[in-house]
């Protein structure tokens, strides 16, 4: 259905946003470095499914828009690439923060992936990602525009899966090592403003794929 160079660029693409520390990294990581790898994990699980809306939601949506109106994906396109920048600025200015999401008592294993299921659903570099760079890999000519959404939503959910989890199980094994030096957390932070900065000049800058 949709183009195999589409699909490579694509999983390249999701890889760099996904590893890019952002809110749903840096709370899996505070878990791990709380409550061990077993809440991290399933912090991720919870995480993953908190993101299931907003790929129907731009599959139904957003979908038929590009599919329609060329100016409308512009319109999307730059607007998210905004929003990816002004992400990136949060990021560094508030990178500090981050320090302060391990602090966290006992939770039961629902409650672990029901508060990761609202971190995925209100996670905005997720949604400015779903938004700004999806549609940018759909081509019309290889079926419904709404059909190759939903493929690509669920790639890049079994892409975070794996990433995210690699990331909970590495906080969890070094929890020690990270929870000596909050600085250190906060550094993550400060290095994945800079990359959202750039992959949002990178994409407002990158013409429009007919």
């Amino acid at each position: 259905m949709i183009p195999w160079e589409n699909l490579v660029a694509f999983t390249l693409a999701s890889v760099v946003i996904i590893v890019i520390p952002g809110p749903s990294v840096l709370f899996v990581i505070g878990r791990s470095i709380a409550l061990g790898r077993r809440a991290g994990v399933l912090s991720v699980v919870g995480n993953s499914l908190g993101t299931v809306p907003a790929v129907i939601a731009l599959a139904f949506g957003v979908g038929a828009i590009v599919a329609s109106s060329v100016v409308a994906f512009t319109v999307i396109k730059i607007a998210g690439a905004v929003y990816l920048v002004w992400l990136g600025i949060q990021a560094i200015r508030h990178r500090r923060d981050g320090a302060e999401i391990g602090a966290v008592g006992g939770r039961s294993a629902w409650t672990l992936l029901r508060q990761g299921m609202v971190v995925g659903l209100t996670n905005p570099k997720t949604i400015a990602f779903f938004v700004a760079v999806l549609p940018q890999f759909v081509s019309p000519a290889a079926g419904p525009v709404w059909a190759q959404l939903l493929v690509l939503g669920m790639l890049f959910q079994v892409l975070a899966l794996l990433c995210d989890s690699a990331w909970a199980l590495a906080a969890g094994t070094a929890r020690a090592w990270f929870a000596r030096s909050p600085r250190r957390i906060s550094g993550l932070a400060g290095a994945g403003g800079v990359m959202m900065i750039g992959l949002g000049g990178a994409l407002a800058f990158t013409g429009a794929k007919a």
